[in-house]
């Protein structure tokens, strides 16, 4: 049997966020982005975590729905780091890449749900 992938992935993409809002602030003395990066990302997951009980498939939307638009701002601010030269291009790639898997993965599950 398989796990939940969406909830593995962001669970996984919030450890790599909390270590980026640690490094930030610990390397580079940031306390403003990292805390809006850390906010962002680790919402994700956890609305993840809340869609598994929801009260209903209005609810399971909603509460998915947010998590994409969490998404979409970790990405914004992601990219804003990476050009504020916050973050290396290879470290900004790497978390991207995750990024942009939750993105589609929320984006399917989404369409899924409102066509179903």
């Amino acid at each position: 049997m398989r796990g939940n992938v969406v909830k593995e992935k962001s669970f996984n993409f919030a450890v790599r966020v909390v270590n980026l809002s640690k490094y930030l602030i610990e390397q580079k003395r940031e306390f403003v982005l990292s805390k809006q990066i850390l906010r962002a990302g680790t919402a994700i997951g956890a609305l993840v975590r809340e869609s598994e009980h929801a009260e209903s498939k209005a609810d399971f939307i909603h509460k998915l729905s947010v998590a994409l638009k969490e998404a979409n701002e970790a990405d914004y601010w992601l990219d804003l780091l990476h050009t504020t030269k916050y973050l290396e291009a290879k470290q900004h790639q790497c978390l991207k890449t995750d990024l942009i898997e939750l993105l589609k993965l929320l984006t399917a599950i989404l369409k899924t749900s409102k066509n179903s």
